[in-house]
Parts: C-alpha cells; structure tokens; sequence
C-alpha cells in the first residue's frame, strides 16, 4: 500500500500548527542534545505529545522539531479487498462467489403479505443486503431480485384456511387490497434498517403468466403431470439430485408429514407437490388457465420468476433455513428441469431467531416487530447491530437488554464519529476486510471496530476512516450526526467538577460524578485526550 503525497514541514513549528493535527497520525524527527536526530511516529495528543506504537507518551518540545509530516488516511483504492466466500448449504461447504463479468445474481425469497414481517422474517432479509454490500465493496455490480407472496402462500398457511382470505373476510377488505397494505410496510421496515432496494419486488399476482408457462412446459417434458383431482403435480421421482439441499431422500420421505396443503388426493405419490391447485369451492384470487380457474403452488413463482429476471442463473440465492425444505428442495427441482442446468450456484440460509430463549409465536405471545422495538423509544439500527453481532447461519437469542445495549453502543459510535471530524475518507483495514469475505463474519468485524476504538495508537481520522470503510458493509448510518440538546449549568457544573477530580486523582469523586451525570443522561469517556461525554 502506497501512500498518498503529503506535505512535509521543515523549521520550527508554532503551537497552532500542530494543534491543528492534534488526532492525526504524524511522523515527527527530533533534534537531540548532541546534534543528531531521532524520530518518533504516533497520533498526536497534545502540541508537544503524542502517543507512539507501543502506546507509550512520548513528550517533546517545539524548537526541537526538524521536520514532521501528518500521516494520510488511506483511501480503499489503495488496496484490493478479499473475495467473498459464503457457506452453500448444498455442498456444505465454503464456496467462493465468482462474479460474471463484474456482475452478481442474487434472488432472496421475500415476503408473504398477509402480516408484518417480524424480526426473524427481517434478519433473513438483512442477510441478503450484507452480501450485497460486500460484493459492492469489493467493486462487483449486484442485481437484487427479491419476491413479494401475494399468492400461493406458504406451507403453514395451509393447514387449514388461508390467512389471506381468512383476514379478507374478516375485515370486508378486498384481499389484494391487504397484501398491498402489508407491502408497504415490509418496504418501510427494509428502509428503517438500511437495506438496500432490490432491482426488483416482482409480485406472484402480476406473473401468472410465466408460472402457468413454466408449468406447460413442466408438463411437456414429463416432470408434472395432471393428477386425478385435476390439479397439476411435480413428479418428484422425475428429479434424480433431490434431497441435495436439505438431505432428505424421497425415500425416506413418509406420506402425511405436514409441508403440503391437505387436500391432494390427486398425487401419484406422497412427495410430489402442487404446480396448480384448482379453485374448488374458493371464489378470490383464482385465475384462469389450461386446467381450470385455480391458483399456483407455492414453489412455482420463485422458479418462474428467477428463471426470467436473472436468466437462469442466480449466483446466490438467499432465505431462511425454514425454507430449505421443501420449499428451496422442490425449486431447485423445478429450476433445473425447466433449464437443464444448475440455475443456482450457492444457496445461502439464515438460522432461527429465538426471543427472550423462546421461538417467536403467537401463542407465546412473543412475535416482535420492528415497530415494537421503535415504541421502546429504541432506534431501528439497533437491531440491525444486534443481529452483526451474531453469526448469520448460527442460531440467536434475541433480548430486550441486547437491543438496548446496542442502540447505547450506536449511540456512542455516532457521537464519537462527530468528535473524530468531518472527514470522507475511507481506510482499508484488512481484519475487518478479510472478516466480511470468509463467510460474513461480523462477529469478528464489530470485535475489531470496539478494539479500533479503544486503540490510542491509532489517530481520530484514521479511526473515522476506519468505521466509515466498515460502514459500507455493516450500514448502520455511523457518519450520521447523532441528535443533541443543551447542557443545563448544573450538568456543565458536575463536568467541571469531574476534571478538576480526575486532574486531583481523586477517584472516588470522579467515580461519583460519572453516577451523578448518568443519573442526568449523560454518558462519560475517559481517554488519553481527556474527559469525552454524549447524551445516551
């Protein structure tokens, strides 16, 4: 890594001048008593200190300053960022994503919207923008597509009536009319977490047309056929690799096992799944077509859709491991009948989200929303930290004490990006660089953040620079300037106090002003620069 031109000064320096630098790096040479020189390289504390490698303070004087130089911050065109490497949960192993001519596909299962997409919907979602942000950091173009259920719901949904109509009835709301209202939402919440928009939201509804196409074709090539019911069925004996995603053999697949609709006396055998299930007794979102007014199965769209807004071939295709089976199982087998190919290159899933040690349901009275968490007077990114804190494909317990932590850690970052300048320039760090391209560990990458912050050997800007590279990936707005209000005298008063305490060594009342101002909203940090404070 090369390092950008810089001005270097030669003669005596004024107190103003290096003031001014005061938490930048600086390479200083020292004149000594015997005539020669010696220098010394460290992030400027003072006019006449700064703090060396070592994290030792090295003091000086200013007629003894030669030359000095500011150190510049490093911008990421300096250094080539590592490839991204995912885990695919069909070889189960890492796998490396390798870009077609600079571009990346990525199709990520979306929404069913009949409901709010809760927290553990949301982490799935979060999951795709981190690897896209990853690949545009490294310098590839991504193409996003991400569904929206509208129709043809998921496997649970049909355990009995249909959410969607049930709450259309329920409400007299046309049902199209609620899965817009639900819709909005989804995109509302996607913007509160800083997630990127896809290229596209395609709607099943508005692509009836390619699945009924897809499903003729299924039927011409001897993978589907019309069952007795009249419905149309996958031959799932037709597909020789099924079970490669989820490890589960058709075979050893025993009739009954609830991952279907409960009506399907049509099939030739257990495990073939509906194409088109015909309308029956149902009279809303129904539509026409080669046999008989009905709806499509719930595996088609993702196949049809991916098949004609990627052509062919997704490169990542993300969801949450709920969907491996059967839902990602029997796509891939529609996929790769329809095409001859391997349509997905790497499948990539997002593990459980437990709350409070529970699994989220409506029985256990513990399904939280994003909006549940922004009525706790918590900021949205809070979650998105929390879920950087875990490992994507590791299960996690998600607490209320987690989120508030994070939304205090937020918070402090935010005011200590303030204090660190104004600056737009980006540092490459290699841990956290290396952390993002073997298999998203963010774990690793918000470690190296809180170490970065602590570190006295590293300058402000440098560090500023630092979180703003590692922002790109982890996008929790950290350049925003964090909301502030005045201090009143007697808060201004207890500030003093405690400088004039810690100048004395005298702990104790240092220690008890710091629990005066917590108790007024204020949160103190003590550093080689001095007393720092924020509101929480």
């Amino acid at each position: 890594m090369q390092e950008s031109p810089c001005t270097i000064t030669v003669g005596h320096m004024s107190a103003e001048e290096l003031r001014a630098a005061i938490g930048k790096r600086a390479s200083i040479r020292l004149r000594d008593n015997e005539g020669g020189f010696r220098d010394i390289v460290g992030v400027l504390q003072s006019e006449t200190s700064l703090i060396n490698r070592r994290g030792e303070l090295v003091e000086f004087r200013l007629d003894d300053i030669a030359v000095y130089r500011i150190i510049p911050v490093f911008n990421r065109r300096d250094a080539q960022p590592s490839t991204l490497s995912m885990y695919d949960t069909r070889t189960r192993d890492l796998k490396e994503i390798v870009d077609r001519e600079g571009l990346v596909t990525i199709y990520c299962c979306g929404p069913t919207v009949y409901r709010d997409a809760h927290v553990g919907n949301l982490r799935t979602f979060l999951l795709a923008d981190l690897i896209s942000r990853t690949l545009q950091l490294q310098g590839l173009e991504v193409d996003l597509i991400q569904n929206i259920t509208d129709v043809g719901h998921l496997a649970d949904d049909f355990q009995g009536e249909d959410k969607l109509l049930a709450e259309a009835e329920r409400t007299r709301i046309d049902p199209f009319e609620i899965a817009r209202e639900f819709e909005d939402r989804f995109h509302q919440d996607l913007a509160l977490l800083n997630v990127q928009p896809a290229r596209a939201y395609p709607r099943a509804s508005e692509n009836m047309q390619s699945m009924i196409e897809s499903i003729q074709r299924l039927i011409e090539i001897k993978s589907a056929y019309v069952g007795s019911d009249g419905s149309v069925y996958f031959d799932a004996t037709s597909f020789e690799s099924y079970g490669a995603i989820s490890g589960n053999k058709l075979e050893a697949l025993k009739p009954g096992h609830r991952y279907e609709y409960t009506d399907e006396g049509g099939k030739k055998f257990h495990a073939d799944w509906a194409l088109w299930k015909l309308a029956g007794a149902r009279t809303q979102m129904i539509w026409d077509s080669p046999w008989g007014l009905g709806f499509p199965g719930w595996h088609i769209e993702c196949s049809a859709m991916s098949i004609d807004l990627l052509d062919a071939h997704v490169d990542v295709h993300v969801g949450g491991i709920d969907l491996r089976f059967p839902h990602h199982e029997n796509e891939r087998a529609q996929s790769n009948s329809l095409t001859h190919s391997e349509v997905v290159q790497t499948w990539v899933h997002g593990e459980h989200l437990l709350f409070e040690g529970k699994k989220m349901s409506k029985s256990a009275g513990n399904v939280v929303l994003l909006k549940d968490i922004k009525t706790r007077g918590i900021e949205p990114l809070a979650l998105r930290l929390v879920f950087l804190e875990n490992r994507y494909r590791s299960q996690m317990d998600l607490t209320w004490a987690a989120l508030e932590a994070a939304h205090a850690t937020l918070r402090r970052w935010k005011n200590s990006m303030a204090q660190w300048g104004e600056a737009k320039d980006l540092k490459i760090d290699l841990d956290l660089s290396q952390a993002f391209a073997q298999d998203l560990d963010t774990p690793r990458a918000i470690l190296r953040l809180r170490a970065i912050e602590k570190d006295q050997t590293i300058g402000n800007q440098d560090k500023r620079a630092i979180f703003l590279f590692a922002d790109q990936v982890l996008g929790l707005s950290l350049a925003e300037i964090p909301m502030s209000k005045p201090i009143t005298g007697e808060v201004q008063r207890l500030l003093d106090q405690r400088v004039i305490a810690r100048k004395t060594k005298n702990w104790s009342q240092s220690d008890s002003l710091r629990d005066q101002l917590a108790n007024l909203g204020i949160e103190i940090n003590d550093g080689a620069a001095g007393q720092s404070w924020h509101w929480k």
